[in-house]
């Protein structure tokens, strides 16, 4: 088994300085934490990989494709692969679980 503590992974992701912190990757997927805060721009292009968001805090709006949608905590949505998403009107510091299929390269 592998458990994992929110606040040990923000705490990781911060001292390394980057906005993205995988910390899980098997053979069929990958997950990281994704950190954006109020205002931020969200430099994403699409991925080869089909991805799953998580909203674990934080507000947001997030268009997939040609959607347009508003997340927060709780909120979940899926995005396939090739089709390109931003996270955009940041309101809130942005915390989003990212799960890969498969593994991201």
């Amino acid at each position: 088994m592998k458990a994992f503590r929110l606040d040990e992974l923000e705490a990781e992701r911060a001292a390394n300085e980057g906005a993205y912190l995988q910390f899980l990757r098997e053979r069929n997927m990958s997950v990281g934490l994704y950190a954006l805060d109020a205002g931020e721009h969200d430099p994403q292009s699409p991925h080869n990989q089909d991805e799953v968001y998580f909203v674990v805090s934080g507000r947001a709006q997030i268009t997939v494709g040609m959607e347009t949608t508003n997340v927060a905590r709780g909120s979940v949505v899926y995005v396939p692969a090739g089709v390109a998403h931003k996270f955009h009107h940041i309101s809130e510091d942005l915390r989003v679980l990212v799960m890969f299929s498969p593994p991201e390269s």
